[in-house]
């Protein structure tokens, strides 16, 4: 562990380099709380979908790195803003139009349209909780809600009211004219209604703790800023609740950066210290446009985990995370064998390779060994060229390359199995293109099939790929990818493919001269 640590000092993993960051912050004091204090936001008004768990799988990848160069006890808090108003009824709940009666009032008090909890925002909560299990992340959960009305928010809610116009001059400097004259920090829950209103703030009484403000109607109220009766805009909530819980460390995304100077105003104008932050950049999809929850473009983190693992999600969201990068279909394979890649490396690694290998930081230095013997890239083109229906089908060709390998003993292996038919199925299948060979790709496939034949050397990818590469070059290819891309697209059916070498060792010697013959007879097309 010594080891770890020192070379944790030095790492450059982005994971590390926050938590070094977060470290100096109490290089002369420990904090007075005895912990330091990671926070990450949920918005209940949809169920958790893929950057949610970004979110949290991030967070918890500083949070590791630094309890490896500090003995400082941590925490992670997941809170929930389930106190803010249902603006607009979600379309993908049962019967939706019965929620129509309900908008302004908290997702808390919103009847739950899946009838199984008491709310609304308690069945997203427990959406986000069984999430959160699934995924093993170690975190408390926090319900707004809760926090105002318990009281736990009361000591910085009436601060608040105290440094009322602070707060206001931070706030009012990054609004419109027109919105300047209506905006108030405090939103206060009708009494009578229960809704959320965005209406303007006669008085604030900071010696009472109580604001006195008119309703649509016209009438008086007066309440208290405390108790879960008034509850912050949302701004001045991020600032505020980073005060009340002493939060020390928060990434966002870099929708909310040009935010950043507000809420940390708002936590100093409270009288605390801000906390670290991170910004990363946002996903695409295909067409390189932002993902949206609303779109319902990009992946979704079901549709990921149809054709991959956690592990392999994970290992994407560590990739880059202050580059904007592509969240579609494509990037899964490749995803998947980067993460493997990765793990047989890190056995040879010494510490500065082990702290700077992604696969500490997702398994939070408990590294298991990748037992995939065959790349996730090689299934889906054996899948391709067998037509296969079910795993079973690849494991005949695995057990024939790799006859030490089984089931129940490579069980990353019979996983990736079942996700490459899948994908085979409903990706690769569906846009296969077979082309006629050119007369001098003929020529040269009919030699690599003679060849193969009296072929008696060992079956191994880079003996074979040294027969397919001597093949291309003896017949003229320049430069010689043309003479891989022939093969993939006449045998194959696809521009890309897999070292042609392993290709063969995995397919079989036999049935690869099969195809070089069905290929050269037109029967692929």
């Amino acid at each position: 562990m010594s080891d770890l640590r020192t070379a944790a000092m030095s790492a450059k993993a982005w994971p590390f380099e926050e938590a070094r960051r977060l470290l100096k912050r109490y290089e002369k004091v420990p904090p007075e709380k005895g912990y330091v204090l990671f926070e990450t936001g949920y918005g209940p008004s949809g169920l958790p979908h893929i950057g949610t768990f970004g979110e949290v799988a991030r967070t918890t990848m500083i949070r590791r790195a630094f309890e490896l160069i500090s003995d400082i006890p941590t925490r992670l808090i997941c809170f929930s803003d389930d106190m803010d108003g249902m603006r607009k009824v979600p379309e993908n709940v049962p019967d939706p139009r019965q929620l129509d009666a309900h908008l302004q009032k908290p997702l808390t008090s919103v009847p739950d349209p899946f009838g199984t909890h008491d709310s609304f925002g308690a069945h997203n909560n427990a959406m986000l909780r069984r999430f959160l299990d699934t995924f093993g992340f170690e975190y408390e959960f926090i319900s707004a809600t809760e926090f105002y009305a318990s009281g736990q928010f009361d000591d910085i809610l009436l601060r608040c009211a105290e440094r009322y116009d602070d707060l206001m001059a931070i706030m009012l400097k990054s609004l419109r004219d027109e919105r300047q004259q209506t905006y108030s920090i405090f939103l206060p829950i009708h009494p009578e209604t229960g809704r959320v209103l965005y209406v303007p703030i006669k008085n604030v009484d900071a010696a009472k703790g109580e604001i006195t403000f008119d309703d649509e109607q016209g009438r008086e109220w007066t309440l208290p800023v405390t108790g879960g009766h008034v509850k912050l805009q949302w701004k001045p909530d991020f600032g505020a609740r980073w005060a009340a819980l002493g939060v020390d460390f928060e990434m966002y995304g870099k929708d909310h950066s040009t935010n950043t100077p507000i809420y940390d105003g708002i936590c100093r104008a409270l009288g605390c210290k801000a906390p670290e932050h991170f910004t990363y950049e946002l996903f695409l999809d295909d067409m390189g446009q932002k993902i949206s929850k609303s779109k319902g473009n990009g992946l979704s983190i079901d549709e990921w985990l149809t054709y991959a693992s956690t592990e392999s999600l994970s290992y994407f969201m560590y990739l880059k995370p202050k580059t904007a990068k592509r969240l579609w279909w494509d990037v899964i394979p490749k995803a998947v064998d980067e993460y493997h890649q990765q793990l047989r490396a890190y056995a040879t690694q010494d510490a500065a390779g082990k702290v700077n290998n992604p696969v500490w930081h997702i398994h939070g230095g408990d590294v298991p060994e990748s037992r995939m013997v065959v790349s996730f890239a090689m299934l889906l083109n054996i899948a391709s060229v067998s037509g296969a229906e079910d795993k079973e089908a690849l494991w005949g060709f695995i057990r024939r390359y790799a006859p030490e390998a089984a089931p129940d003993t490579h069980g990353d292996l019979d996983q990736a199995a079942g996700f490459a038919v899948r994908y085979y199925q409903d990706f690769v299948k569906p846009g296969k293109t077979f082309r006629a060979p050119e007369p001098n790709e003929a020529a040269a496939m009919r030699d690599l099939a003679e060849r193969l034949r009296g072929y008696d050397g060992p079956i191994e990818d880079e003996a074979l790929q040294s027969l397919v590469f001597a093949v291309g070059k003896e017949h003229g290819f320049e430069p010689l990818r043309d003479w891989f891309k022939a093969l993939y697209e006449v045998l194959l059916g696809a521009s890309q493919g897999p070292r042609f070498g392993g290709f063969i060792a995995v397919y079989g010697v036999a049935e690869t001269i099969t195809l070089i013959e069905q290929g050269l007879a037109g029967e692929l097309v």
